[in-house]
């Protein structure tokens, strides 16, 4: 802005410029000038400092060019834009894909005190509860309007949608006995005038549809071998990448049993991914042992095993290009009546290791992941800052900070007070 006010003064400055042509750059320049004073340019750097801050960026990471930042990171930089330049229509396509918590708890925050326009679509139950107003749902080739956040839509949605069921099937109801009644009179002189009123009254009845709702969503893991205790521990371990760096963790000691339920939360670059590594078994401690029941089968999802995938194939494609020793591969996804796939349980894994697995799926996939989760009868350790599955699925709650890994008491709850406690010190 600053470069464009100087070049619109140089041009009013030029010998000879035309009446037209000072009137156009004079115009151009009042409105600079009226969108600079909304900006409060004088704040700037201090108000994006600030916003930058909220999503996660120290002061030093604020200094660096942005082709030194991850793809993740990038979108960061990205939203800290659309926020700075306050416009008068905000859109936001899922904007919590690729923060940590915190930074979502700061995000619903900014946005609840938004003054203009906000339109976002968004799988996060919790931030659409936060900041929504009004929910706009579109299924079966339609929109449909509600006030409210998340959760009263879901409540209004699910009681018109049995009201509409109810009025249909009594119009249905209705409809078929008045046709019973015209053909048993059709042709009978003396009720001729009912039979009339009553083919003029089908005629009047509005058409009303039956509900039609969207596929439910399942997911089902595969049955496992169930492993006696201990499954995996961390005995004194501390990790850091080379000699020269420094530690990450110091005497780490964490244990998993066989049907744990674990969420690992903390900020971004606090080291939930090297540790999630330390747990595979991908890297080795600088110090201390990694423990690991023999008969453990890690099953892992990370996003960058998503960016990896081969566009032009199909699922089951993939699945038997990554897996060509199991010749019954396409009976063990699809099921067998008989239940010739259950030997093929040997296969499946007994173990669960997450890294956020719900960017990039809406509200109702999370749901049928959790339950899935719930029914699988292995441990799962999962990164996450998807505050439904979190409740849905996990019974502790380990905050990495500061090189230590806490098993923190009161879990989700109390994690979110920590923070929401952190962010008002430095708001």
């Amino acid at each position: 802005m600053i470069e464009k006010e100087h070049t619109l003064q140089a041009r009013l400055n030029k010998e000879n410029i035309s009446e037209a042509e000072k009137n156009k750059w004079s115009d151009e320049l009042s409105k600079l000038y009226i969108e600079m004073e909304n900006l409060q340019l004088d704040k700037a750097p201090a108000r994006a400092a600030s916003i930058l801050y909220g999503l996660g960026f120290t002061p030093d990471e604020q200094k660096k060019p942005t082709r030194e930042f991850s793809g993740g990171w990038r979108m960061r930089v990205a939203l800290a834009r659309a926020l700075f330049v306050k416009p008068d229509l905000l859109l936001l396509d899922e904007p919590t894909n690729m923060l940590d918590m915190r930074a979502v708890y700061w995000l619903e925050g900014h946005l609840q005190l938004w003054e203009g326009t906000i339109l976002t679509v968004s799988h996060d139950r919790k931030f659409l509860n936060e900041i929504c107003t009004d929910i706009v749902h579109l299924h079966t080739r339609r929109l449909d309007h509600y006030k409210g956040n998340y959760d009263t839509f879901e409540k209004t949605m699910k009681e018109k949608l049995t009201q509409q069921q109810r009025e249909y099937e009594a119009q249905q109801t209705l409809r078929q006995h008045t046709q019973e009644f015209i053909d048993k009179f059709r042709y009978n002189a003396k009720r001729a005038a009912m039979v009339q009123s009553r083919i003029k009254m089908l005629e009047k009845l509005p058409v009303l549809h039956a509900v039609e709702l969207d596929a439910d969503i399942t997911f089902k893991f595969p049955e496992c071998e169930v492993l006696n205790n201990p499954v995996l521990q961390l005995d004194d371990v501390s990790f850091r990448y080379n000699a020269d760096a420094p530690y990450l963790f110091r005497k780490l000691n964490l244990g998993t049993h066989a049907n744990s339920r674990i969420c690992i939360v903390g900020e971004n670059g606090s080291g939930k991914t090297t540790l999630l590594k330390l747990l595979l078994g991908e890297l080795n401690p600088s110090a201390g042992l990694r423990n690991v029941n023999r008969r453990i089968r890690i099953g892992y999802f990370t996003q960058h095993h998503v960016d990896q995938l081969d566009m032009d194939m199909t699922a089951i494609e993939v699945l038997a290009h990554n897996y060509p020793g199991l010749q019954c591969l396409f009976c063990f996804l699809c099921g067998s009546r008989d239940g010739t796939s259950r030997p093929f349980v040997h296969f499946g894994p007994n173990y669960l290791i997450l890294d956020e697995p719900t960017n990039h799926l809406d509200v109702e996939t999370v749901a049928a992941l959790g339950t899935a989760l719930n029914k699988f009868a292995g441990g799962v350790v999962l990164v996450s800052h998807d505050e439904q599955l979190i409740e849905m699925v996990c019974k502790e709650l380990w905050v990495v900070k500061d090189r230590m890994v806490v098993n923190l008491e009161g879990g989700l709850e109390e994690y979110r007070k920590q923070v929401y406690k952190q962010l008002q010190l430095v708001g």
